[in-house]
């Protein structure tokens, strides 16, 4: 049987067992503000973790005041319109999950290349590309998804 949380029991923090549950809200994006409200989580840590999303008008409102820097309804009606998956899943025995967008990756553990910004290997399937830790690459976008996703897989800090 699987358990969903609902909400309300993730934002007061009854239940914490990741910053998206502790939070209520999770990042899609690595812009000030491009966040979702989290609905429900079931079966976390496992093969078959879903974390279920809503983008609603606070989170519009947060990433036009936070980023935009002027909330006006064009910004909100624009932020709402912005297309994303209303659930984030995971494979967390594989490190396999994937973002608001529909894309797959992989946790891969401790990066290898010296060269990296990333701490943590997080490759993109089926690319093989490997994000070097940059905004631009998605990293710590990705990397808090996997975090809320496998909360016991994912390493602890960055």
């Amino acid at each position: 049987m699987r358990h969903v949380l609902p909400a309300a029991l993730c934002t007061l923090g009854l239940f914490a067992v990741s910053p998206a549950a502790a939070s209520g809200k999770i990042y899609y994006g690595s812009r000030a503000g491009m966040t979702v409200t989290v609905v429900s989580m079931s079966g976390l840590d496992t093969a078959q973790a879903v974390i279920r999303t809503k983008h609603t008008r606070e989170d519009a409102v947060g990433f036009c005041r936070d980023y935009v820097g002027k909330v006006t309804p064009a910004c909100i009606s624009e932020e709402l319109a912005v297309p994303l998956n209303d659930r984030i899943t995971a494979n967390c025995p594989r490190g396999e999950f994937t973002d608001f967008q529909g894309s797959r990756y992989r946790f891969a553990g401790r990066s290898r290349n010296k060269d990296s910004m990333a701490k943590y290997a997080v490759m993109s399937l089926p690319s093989g590309e490997v994000a070097d830790g940059s905004s631009a690459s998605g990293y710590p976008t990705n990397i808090q998804i996997f975090k809320a996703l496998c909360p016991s897989r994912a390493p602890e800090a960055e």
